[in-house]
C-alpha cells in the first residue's frame, strides 16, 4: 500500500508517457462504469485488444494526435491515474485537461500534484497559452481541484452531460486558466 503524505503535503508523483506495460492498468481504468459518465464516448467496456492498439499508436506527439495521455505514477512507481491533454490547438495554443485517478486512491492529493506538475510543462515546454476543462456540476471535488490550481469558472452549460439514468441530464462547469498570466 502507498504511504500517505503528511497532512497538507502533496504526494510525490511523476508524469510519464504511456508504456506497453500499462495495458492492465488502462483496462482497469477504462472499464470502470463510474468513469463512463464523464467521458464523451458512449458507455461501453473497452477490450484489451483495443487498448493494445491504442498503446501501439500512443507515441504520436501532441501536435500530430491533438491529444496526449500521461500516466500519473505514485511514489512507489505504481500507476494511480491518467492526465489527458485533448482538443489541442496549435494556432490558439490551448488544450483541454482531464484527470482520472483510481477510486481506491482518490483524495490523497495525486490529482493535485499531477496538475501542479503539468502547468509549468504546458506553459514552458508545450508553449500553451491556456488550458481548460469541463466538469460535471455535481463533481465538486474536481471543481475545487481545478480552482485551487488557479482555474476560473467561465460559466455553466445547461443539461450538457447525460447522467447514467434514463432521461437524466446534468449541467457542466467550464473552467479556464490563462498560463501566461502566471508568474
Amino acid at each position: 500500500m502507498d504511504k500517505q503524505s503528511a497532512p497538507g503535503m502533496l504526494p510525490q508523483v511523476t508524469l510519464r508517457a504511456l508504456e506497453p506495460d500499462d495495458l492492465d492498468f488502462l483496462f482497469q481504468l477504462e472499464n470502470d462504469p463510474e468513469l463512463w459518465a464523464v467521458s464523451d464516448v458512449l458507455p461501453a467496456p473497452v477490450s484489451r485488444h483495443a487498448l493494445r492498439e491504442y498503446l501501439r499508436h500512443a507515441t504520436a506527439s501532441l501536435a500530430e494526435a491533438g491529444q496526449m495521455r500521461l500516466i500519473i505514477n505514485a511514489e512507489a512507481g505504481q500507476a494511480v491515474g491518467t492526465l489527458d491533454l485533448y482538443e489541442y490547438s496549435a494556432l490558439h495554443q490551448r488544450a483541454g485537461v482531464g484527470i482520472t485517478v483510481l477510486k481506491s486512491v482518490r483524495r490523497r492529493g495525486y490529482a493535485q500534484a499531477a496538475l501542479l506538475q503539468l502547468l509549468p510543462y504546458a506553459r514552458q515546454a508545450l508553449q500553451l497559452h491556456q488550458v481548460y476543462c469541463t466538469v460535471a456540476e455535481s463533481n465538486q471535488p474536481s471543481i475545487r481541484l481545478f480552482e485551487k490550481a488557479g482555474f476560473r469558472q467561465l460559466g455553466v452549460r445547461r443539461d450538457w452531460l447525460r447522467k447514467n439514468t434514463p432521461g437524466g441530464w446534468e449541467n457542466a462547469v467550464e473552467l479556464q486558466l490563462i498560463l501566461s498570466a502566471q508568474g
